[in-house]
């Protein structure tokens, strides 16, 4: 697990880029679907993936799957919020020039 002053700055900025999302989908024909698991523990998942470079099924335990992984991965994909997270940190590392330099 990485510590949580690492992982909550990362969390807040991309959460913020994140769809609202029903908990349990409302279409289900029957209306009793599993519950959706939190974006955030698929968030620290993938952060994990990364860190250690491990693999989805080394990193999947009781609270998410490999599956939900990889799938909520290509959905954020989709939706454009790494490239959009990545132009937020862009943004936020430019600092204007001093005069004179």
């Amino acid at each position: 697990m990485l510590p949580s002053w690492l992982t909550e700055p990362l969390w807040d900025q991309f959460a913020a880029l994140l769809p609202e999302r029903p908990t349990v989908d409302p279409s289900h024909p029957l209306g009793c679907h599993r519950p959706r698991i939190s974006d955030r523990i698929v968030f620290d998942k993938l952060l994990q993936l990364l860190r250690f470079g491990c693999s989805y099924q080394a990193i999947a335990d009781t609270t998410c799957s490999a599956t939900t992984v990889r799938n909520r991965r290509d959905e954020w994909i989709r939706l454009g919020l790494f490239a959009r997270l990545k132009q937020v940190e862009r943004r936020r590392r430019v600092r204007p020039r001093r005069p004179g330099r």
